[in-house]
């Protein structure tokens, strides 16, 4: 089974550019015409939690950026609109790779499209990232997170601590990891209904500069899946961990 990118925390758990992004240019705009923040590549380590249930790792852009009213945050991406306290009222939405292939006696199931609101709150107390998304593919099941993400500079190095929760319904979780009689009786597997679920999340990001305005981020996050989705019989492990290194240029 494939895990999400939105794992990278990702999703929002990755915020190198937290600082830069949401402060105003040197004219004054919170909104300024052209790139500011991040873009390079990664390498991404990914666990299998499901039935190959093999970690690999995985080349893939990086991209945190505001260009204009577009953001893009690593698997997450969208427009600002009103003004919302800190930040914005955004429309985003996520890339997301958990479908898998039929496999083993299982159907096969598509990858869901998010689509939902959200906001970057940048505060003097730290960072918080919310967000409420709606699986316009097969599941029509809806995901959510809070994510706080403090700041600590240590010399040239800024590193960000980060607690957050994740939310998904039942239609989506039994869709992912829901085993029907059909499936069943093909793939030996237990019929399995799966509910909603709240999962805890930890990470931790670390920023630094490389030479000029090159930056390296490494990122680590731990995910303790709510019981839900950790008793189902295509699930293997309890915990899914996400690992980032990156390299990218930062635009002023």
């Amino acid at each position: 089974m494939k895990t999400t990118i939105a794992i990278f925390a990702a999703l929002l758990c990755a915020a190198p550019a937290m600082a830069q992004q949401a402060s105003p240019d040197a004219a004054g705009s919170e909104l300024p015409d052209r790139i500011v923040g991040d873009l390079g590549a990664g390498v991404f380590h990914l666990e299998r939690n499901g039935l190959s249930k093999h970690s690999h790792n995985t080349v893939l852009p990086y991209a945190y950026f505001d260009y204009g009213r577009f953001f893009a945050r690593l698997d997450t991406f969208g427009v600002k609109t009103a003004k919302l306290g800190y930040g914005y009222l955004e429309l985003a939405g996520r890339i997301n790779f958990e479908g898998f292939d039929a496999d083993r006696g299982l159907h096969r199931r598509s990858d869901p499209i998010p689509l939902g609101i959200g906001t970057y709150q940048e505060t003097p107390y730290g960072a918080f990232f919310l967000n409420a998304f709606y699986d316009f593919n097969k599941s029509h099941g809806t995901l959510a997170e809070a994510i706080y993400a403090a700041q600590v500079d240590v010399s040239r190095v800024s590193i960000y601590p980060q607690i957050g929760v994740e939310y998904r319904s039942g239609n989506y979780n039994n869709y992912f990891f829901g085993v029907d009689s059909t499936e069943s009786a093909a793939s030996g597997l237990r019929q399995y209904s799966a509910g909603s679920s709240t999962s805890p999340l930890l990470g931790l990001s670390a920023d630094m500069p490389v030479f000029g305005d090159w930056r390296l981020n490494l990122t680590w996050r731990r995910k303790w899946l709510g019981n839900s989705v950790a008793d189902s019989p295509l699930v293997h492990r309890k915990v899914e961990d996400m690992g980032l290194v990156a390299l990218s240029y930062h635009f002023k």
